[in-house]
């Protein structure tokens, strides 16, 4: 990026994702290959009010040779120091920015027990902080950074300087950060969100049934007083804020025991680093009992084995096909891209957010609300240009929702 690029990037994500406060602390989690931008967005949070940034970084080539070369049982526990931070800066009312660049074979060959063990430890010990992120307890923000493994990834016969440009500017095109006035872009579209998210919770859904070619025949049922979150909400402070960048959706959470029928994927699932592509789930009362994947069979089962509440559903997702990532034509082997290419589903745990009160519920609270719970929360990519989704409501009257992959009005 140019220094005016990485200048509009860093802005879009502290006003429009983040809306940094005046002396707040800003916790940024990053790749050590994003060091330029990071300190570009460093100052400009600074400059912004942020009284300390604090830097979490990370390799993928030592993650990967940890996993290879520490025995299991390293896996198992989370040391106390990873829980202390986390917690330190959650209670202090931290904002939260995590910068992913996609590396589908990150982990490919690892032993699948290491990485379920590091999982079930890291949720253990960070309950209070992950169970708060996904209340919105705290401002956070998922957005993305380019990497040369990502570009040659995506884009394999160019040179390594062209297929880094490419995707630099791929990833500022779909965070909207490419034209001439970003936070106005940001402000028109938030807008647009917030009118389909407020007129999906005004027809009070009781379920949504899903049908295209591939083979999707899914009915998703919907929690009482279920709200269809997009775009910005607000933190328990009271500060708006936008959790991924780029968004193109309006979400919500299914009710756990009522999804019935078959749903047919259509984009990989990258998966702890590594992919699951082409599979097919049948769901009864909820719960997957049948599932196949063409390409990483092992892993969708060890996935929906991790928990009871790995197999059921904890979100449903609306995106348009013709959402700027969509438009793109391009697999970005990164979930935060690909999931706003394409309606989507989450295997998993619910966001309490999606509940009216239901972020001042016990978990105990929540299940009998009809929330999922789980340690994970994958998501996965359903949508097609012949989808077709139809809202059904209290009495059996039937309102389209979407039309060839798009939004019916």
């Amino acid at each position: 990026m140019t220094h005016e690029e990485m200048k509009k990037y860093a802005q879009v994500l502290l006003r429009k994702g983040l809306n940094i406060q005046e002396k707040q602390i800003l916790v940024i989690h990053a790749p050590v290959e994003a060091s330029a931008f990071v300190t570009e967005l460093a100052g400009a949070a600074y400059d912004a009010g942020a009284s300390q940034v604090v830097l979490n970084w990370r390799s993928d080539d030592l993650t990967r040779l940890r996993y290879i070369k520490e025995g299991l049982h390293t896996f198992q526990t989370l040391p106390d120091w990873r829980r202390d931070f986390s917690l330190y800066y959650y209670r202090r009312g931290a904002a939260f920015l995590s910068l992913v660049s996609a590396n589908p074979r990150l982990l490919n060959g690892v032993d699948t027990n290491k990485i379920v063990a590091f999982q079930k430890a890291s949720h253990e010990a960070l309950k209070e902080y992950s169970d708060g992120m996904m209340a919105s307890k705290v401002t956070w923000l998922v957005a993305a950074v380019p990497s040369l493994v990502w570009a040659k990834l995506l884009f394999p016969d160019d040179t390594e300087a062209d297929a880094f440009h490419k995707l630099e500017t791929a990833i500022l095109k779909a965070a909207r950060a490419d034209g001439p006035h970003p936070l106005q872009d940001w402000d028109i579209h938030l807008e647009n969100l917030k009118k389909r998210r407020t007129w999906l919770t005004a027809q009070a859904f009781t379920a949504l049934h899903y049908t295209n070619r591939a083979g999707t025949d899914l009915t998703v049922g919907l929690p009482k007083g279920h709200i269809w979150q997009g775009g910005t909400e607000e933190s328990a402070a009271g500060i708006p804020f936008n959790a991924n960048i780029p968004t193109e959706e309006v979400y919500s959470a299914p009710q756990y025991d009522r999804v019935d029928g078959v749903v047919c994927s259509t984009r990989p699932l990258i998966y702890r680093g590594n992919l699951i592509d082409s599979f097919r789930l049948t769901f009864k009362k909820g719960k997957v009992i049948r599932s196949h994947a063409e390409k990483g069979d092992d892993l969708l089962t060890a996935l929906l084995d991790t928990d009871e509440g790995a197999r059921r559903l904890g979100e449903v997702a609306l995106i348009p096909c013709e959402s700027p990532v969509s438009l793109s034509n391009t697999l970005y082997h990164e979930t935060l891209l690909d999931e706003n290419a394409s309606c989507h589903l989450a295997l998993g745990k619910a966001y309490p957010t999606c509940l009216a009160g239901g972020t001042a519920m016990a978990d105990a609270e929540l299940k009998a609300a009809g929330l999922n719970d789980s340690i994970v929360h994958a998501d996965f990519m359903i949508g097609s240009e012949d989808l077709a989704v139809t809202g059904i409501k209290e009495g059996g009257t039937k309102v389209p929702v979407f039309i060839n992959g798009s939004w019916a009005d």
